[in-house]
């Protein structure tokens, strides 16, 4: 029930290249923990960049598009593997800040890409990962689909942290299978928290009974390019070099749904706030969603937590 600080860094990767945005997200973590945070949170799919061409681009989702598939070959070179020395980094970064960190990645398995949230441990061991489950609209050209394997809540020295990405905060049926295993913390990853993505984690706040740390990406248009050779997809993304694609709004929110820290928008920064475990305990003798305030004799959920395989080999009768 001991208060701790809580820390979202709002900051820009640089973009597609995965080896110097893990050494930056180093140093950015070891910052946070200057400020004494034990829980570090970045946003979707920080490592190496979100793929803002798929907003921003004109001709993203042109058919058999050559630059559409040499930019995707690009992301695909730079996304973190399981296991990978990229985790490994992160993880002594995490244990030298005796902190959670909570980090959103381009992951790469076989031959596709996932959206996925990374937990390593104050430890530095890798405590877990979730999937986006769903893509959102054109993400879909990207990434491919999470299963229920990955609804994963981590136990931490300071209480239970779980997170979800982006439009999964608008699934009510996955929001009510979170709030079943008891989230303290819920880290919600965005590209950008605009002014819905707001009533989203708040509201989420509110419902869960638990702090929400909105984790929102901060990037301008010139910082939007490929390391190792020009891209039409994003040269074309209109606009001046200092255009914002991506403005930021990472916030902390109490489980009464009010603001601890944030929004901040149009500049990099590290929000930090004092979570109390005494406030989500509080609330709940009004609202517990998945206990007193709940009817499971009227509605019940069921989840499928089985990992999904195309193929499943078995080996053959002896007889």
């Amino acid at each position: 029930m001991d208060p701790f600080l809580a820390a979202v860094v709002q900051d820009t990767p640089v973009f597609l290249d995965l080896r110097r945005s893990v050494q930056k997200a180093c140093d950015l973590i070891a910052d946070a923990a200057r400020t004494g945070a034990k829980l570090i949170a970045f946003p979707e799919t920080w490592l190496p960049g979100y793929p803002v061409w798929l907003d921003e681009s004109p001709k993203a989702g042109l058919w058999d598009y050559a630059p559409a598939k040499s930019l995707f070959a690009e992301l695909f070179e730079n996304s973190v593997q399981l296991p990978g020395p990229e985790l490994e980094q992160l993880g002594k970064a995490a244990k030298s800040a005796e902190a959670t960190v909570v980090m959103g990645a381009h992951e790469r398995s076989a031959g596709t890409l996932y959206n996925t949230l990374f937990y390593i441990s104050h430890t530095g061991e890798l405590a877990g990962i979730h999937r986006k489950i769903m893509p959102t609209y054109t993400e879909r050209l990207i990434w491919g689909q999470g299963d229920g394997s990955t609804l994963t809540v981590i136990d931490t020295p300071r209480g239970r942290v779980g997170g979800l990405i982006c439009w999964e905060h608008w699934m009510p049926l996955l929001r009510a299978a979170m709030h079943q295993q008891h989230e303290l913390v819920h880290v919600a990853q965005w590209p950008t928290v605009k002014e819905m993505n707001q009533v989203a984690v708040r509201q989420y706040a509110f419902e869960g009974q638990c702090f929400v740390v909105a984790a929102g990406g901060c990037l301008a248009k010139r910082d939007a390019f490929c390391t190792n050779k020009a891209n039409s997809l994003l040269d074309e993304i209109p606009g001046d070099p200092s255009r914002l694609l991506m403005r930021g709004g990472s916030a902390i929110i109490a489980p009464d749904g009010s603001y601890l820290a944030g929004p901040l928008y149009d500049e990099p920064g590290i929000l930090t706030a004092e979570i109390r475990p005494s406030l989500a305990v509080e609330g709940r003798l009004l609202l517990d969603t998945c206990g007193h305030y709940s009817r499971p004799d009227i509605f019940r959920l069921s989840v499928d937590t089985e990992a999904k395989h195309n193929v499943v080999f078995h080996e053959g009768s002896s007889k």
